[in-house]
C-alpha cells in the first residue's frame, strides 16, 4: 500500500475507528451456494453518525440505492446492512425487499430503520430472497464484534478473490483518529463512481455537509479513475459513517488545515481500496497505473488517464506483454483532450526498470528485450508526459486476459 507521511496504516478495517463492530455470515441468498461463502455483513456504531454517500450514475439503479437516499435524506446513520449474491435490481418488489432489510437490521439492533444503510450486490433481474436474511439476522446481529471486519469485508465479495481493507491512523488537533473501510470489486467496473461497494468508518467530527464534499471529492480523484471493463454498474454505493468519538473539534469550515488533513486520509484510504480493486480485476495479471503530468488542466489530465486505462487493445498489450505504446497514444488521441501531440512522451515501468517509447509523439528506438522483462511485472506504470501544463491525474486499471471472458462468460450459471 501507499503511504503519506503523518498516516499510519492500523489493522481492523472498518472497525478501526473507536465504537464501531462489524459481523459477516452465510446466509444462502444464492441458491446452492457454498457454505462457506458469507453473503450478509453488518456495520454497527454504538452511536448515531454523520452520514454521506455517492451512487453509481447509471441510469438504472438498483432498488436498495433508492432506500438509501431516502434514509440519508437526514444526513445520519448507525449501521450498514448488505448483502452479496444476489443486486436486487431491476425486480418489481426491489423496494419493498430493501426496506424490509432495513427493518430487520433495525429490529435486531434497536434502532431506527432510517439510521441503516442498505447495499446489495450479484446478479442483476433476479427476485431477492428476504426469507434467508429473516432467518438469520438475529444471529447476524450477535456476532457483531470489534474484530469483525474481515468477515464483512468477506460477505460482500462476488467474483473478487481476495477482500479489501485499508484503515488509517492521524492527528487531528493533537487528538488521534481513525479512518476505515471495506470495498469489493472486480467487473462490472468503470469511470463515473461505477466501481463498487465501499463502505467506510471514521470516529472524527465533522459537519455532515463537509463530509459529503469531502467524500464527493475524493472519490472523484480514486473510485471515479478506475476502470476493469468500461461497464457501468447498478448498484455502486460509497457510503460513510463519521461517529465524532474521537473527540476532536468538529470540523466546521473547509478553510482550515483539519478539512484538509481528513480529506488527505480518506484519501490514502480510498486510494488503496481503489489499487486492490483494479489488481482483482476479474481474470487480471497485473495492475496498471497510468499517471499523466503535464496536461492543461486537471480535467483534461483525467480524461487521458481514464483513456488509456480504459483502452481494450492496450489491456490486451499488457496481458501479452507487449510493449505497444501505439496503443497508447491512439488513447490518448480518441480521449478528445485538449493536448499537442507532438509533445507527448510515454515511459513504461515496473520494478525491473524504465524504458522510453515515446517522444515528441514519436516512437523512439528502445529494446524490446529490456521491455518485455519490465512488463512481465505484475504492476506496470504508464508515464504520459504532455508537457503543455499543470494538470496531473492517475488512474488504475488491470489487464484483460482470457479469464475476463471465461468468468462472465457463465456468470449466471
Amino acid at each position: 500500500m501507499i503511504k503519506f507521511e503523518g498516516f499510519d496504516f492500523v489493522p481492523n478495517g472498518v472497525c478501526a475507528p473507536k465504537d464501531f463492530l462489524a459481523s459477516g455470515i452465510h446466509v444462502g441468498i444464492k441458491a446452492n451456494s457454498s457454505p462457506d461463502k458469507k453473503d450478509l455483513a453488518l456495520i454497527y456504531s454504538r452511536k448515531p453518525c454523520t452520514a454521506a454517500a455517492v451512487y453509481t450514475q447509471n441510469q438504472v439503479k438498483g432498488a436498495p440505492i433508492a432506500i438509501c437516499k431516502q434514509n440519508l435524506q437526514n444526513k445520519t446513520a448507525q449501521a450498514v446492512i448488505v448483502n452479496s449474491g444476489n443486486a436486487n435490481t431491476c425486480n418489481a418488489d426491489g423496494e419493498q425487499k430493501a426496506q424490509m432489510m432495513c427493518d430487520l437490521a433495525a429490529e435486531a439492533l434497536g434502532i431506527d430503520p432510517k439510521d441503516v444503510i442498505v447495499s446489495s450486490t450479484g446478479v442483476i433481474g433476479k427476485i431477492m430472497p428476504i426469507e434467508p436474511i429473516q432467518q438469520h439476522i438475529k444471529e447476524l446481529a450477535a456476532a457483531l464484534n470489534e474484530h469483525g471486519n474481515t468477515d464483512a469485508a468477506e460477505a460482500i465479495m462476488t467474483t473478487d478473490t481476495v477482500s479489501k481493507e485499508v484503515a488509517v491512523t492521524f492527528d487531528l488537533g493533537g487528538v488521534p483518529c481513525t479512518i476505515g473501510g471495506m470495498a469489493k470489486g472486480s467487473g462490472m467496473i468503470h469511470p463515473n463512481m461505477a466501481t463498487m461497494l465501499c463502505f467506510i468508518t471514521t470516529d472524527v467530527a465533522i459537519k455532515p455537509d463537509l463530509l459529503q464534499s469531502a467524500l464527493t471529492r475524493v472519490v472523484d480523484d480514486t473510485f471515479n479513475m478506475v476502470s476493469i471493463d468500461g461497464d457501468t454498474s447498478t448498484n455502486d454505493t460509497c457510503a460513510i459513517m463519521a461517529s465524532g468519538t474521537a473527540g476532536n473539534p468538529i470540523i466546521d469550515t473547509m478553510n482550515g488545515p483539519e478539512f484538509q488533513k481528513f480529506v488527505d486520509g480518506l484519501y490514502i484510504v480510498l486510494m488503496n481500496l481503489s489499487r486492490k480493486i483494479a489488481a482483482d480485476g476479474e481474470g487480471a495479471t497485473k495492475l496498471l497505473e497510468c499517471t499523466v503530468s503535464g496536461a492543461v488542466n486537471i480535467q483534461n489530465a483525467k480524461r487521458i488517464a481514464k483513456g488509456v486505462i480504459t483502452s481494450t487493445l492496450f489491456k490486451c498489450a499488457m496481458f501479452g506483454e507487449d510493449a505497444n505504446w501505439g496503443r497508447i497514444l491512439c488513447a490518448i488521441g480518441y480521449s478528445q483532450a485538449d493536448l499537442n501531440i507532438d509533445q507527448v512522451e510515454v515511459i513504461l515501468y515496473s520494478k525491473a526498470g524504465s524504458i522510453l517509447v515515446c517522444q515528441h509523439g514519436s516512437g523512439v528506438a528502445f529494446s524490446e528485450e529490456l521491455a518485455a522483462e519490465i512488463l512481465k511485472e505484475d504492476e506496470i506504470k504508464i508515464i504520459v508526459n504532455l508537457k503543455d501544463g499543470d494538470g496531473e491525474a492517475i488512474a488504475w486499471g488491470c489487464d484483460l486476459t482470457y479469464d475476463y471472458v471465461k468468468i462472465n462468460g457463465d456468470y449466471r450459471t
